[in-house]
């Protein structure tokens, strides 16, 4: 498993500063009512089997976007293959945020999801969640890049153009639409959000790249997989915006189950991912133009890393509470 190409350099170099100014491995912050006996970061299945959950319908939800009803037909062949190996009703649930997503998952509504890149950490810690796959192209590398992008004719040139005019981020728990470029404009470019430039939230990456488009935003960070799934449904035009700057590559959405799954279903449930058939499937047509062809096996706590040490560097604590 390979990561994809790594873009421009200066992201990259912050992160690598990053690593060698901190520690590698971030702090455990499981929640109180977790437990990590093997030390791998996540929640171990409860030893009392009266904790397990076996219900007669799995809940499954794919991270935020602009129309969560596009993607529950992306996912319905998907979820047909995964009631096929589990014998479940499996059904979509169409979350309208991350904090409606990191809630359902946490309170036992929630039993299978896609949780986006910087919203991982948090549903690992204080949700339960049991990373285990990820979308990946035909040979082995996956990931996207966190872009910084305008409008052509906004006076926004370079980044440091961006002092004195707005951006837009998505949510506080996302990667490359918060954590990574408030990173990135602080330690490089000495831009503090809010200080030095004014800052909305969007809410998803589609609504951002959406509104530099309509110039409702000067500016805006968002992750490309997401701008090539637009521009190939139509929905904008490679020409509607311009990039500023372009990261390294992250780890995208994180696929996994909550955690006191009961453990024969949870690995049915990891059997569905990988031996799902992508040729001519909805997901196909959909993730293919952002690269993604199957999906990989990954681990919190190698694939999320780098996430962590974001999150560190931007000062991110998962409170529970």
């Amino acid at each position: 498993m390979q990561p994809k190409r790594f873009a421009p350099l200066l992201l990259r170099s912050t992160i690598a500063g990053l690593l060698a100014t901190m520690a590698l491995q971030a702090n455990a912050e499981l929640a109180p009512r977790f437990t990590d006996a093997d030390g791998n970061l996540v929640a171990d299945t409860p030893t009392d089997e009266s904790q397990w959950v076996d219900p007669d319908t799995l809940v499954f939800a794919y991270t935020p976007v602009e129309d969560p009803a596009v993607y529950a037909e992306v996912w319905a062949g998907f979820l047909e293959h995964m009631e096929q190996l589990t014998g479940k009703r499996v059904q979509f649930f169409p979350v309208q945020s991350n904090a409606a997503q990191l809630e359902a998952m946490r309170a036992g509504r929630l039993h299978v999801a896609g949780f986006n890149t910087g919203s991982n950490p948090m549903a690992v810690n204080c949700s339960g969640f049991v990373p285990f796959a990820m979308m990946a192209a035909e040979d082995g590398s996956f990931g996207y890049e966190m872009e910084i992008i305008t409008y052509p004719g906004s006076g926004i040139e370079t980044m440091e153009d961006l002092a004195g005019r707005s951006m837009a981020f998505t949510s506080p728990t996302s990667n490359s639409g918060f954590k990574a470029p408030s990173a990135l404009l602080t330690s490089e470019f000495s831009l503090v959000p809010d200080e030095d430039f004014t800052t909305d939230f969007s809410g998803s990456h589609d609504n951002s790249i959406l509104g530099v488009v309509n110039r409702d935003y000067e500016s805006a960070a968002i992750a490309n997989s997401v701008a090539h799934r637009m521009i190939s449904r139509g929905v904008v035009n490679e020409g509607d915006y311009q990039v500023l700057y372009t990261s390294q590559t992250f780890p995208t959405t994180g696929y996994g189950h909550v955690y006191n799954l009961h453990p024969e279903l949870a690995e049915q449930v990891k059997e569905a991912f990988f031996t799902f058939d992508w040729e001519g499937s909805a997901l196909q047509a959909e993730f293919a133009n952002s690269g993604e062809a199957q999906f990989i096996p990954i681990t919190y706590q190698e694939h999320w890393e780098v996430i962590r040490t974001i999150d560190e560097a931007n000062g991110v604590t998962y409170d529970c509470n």
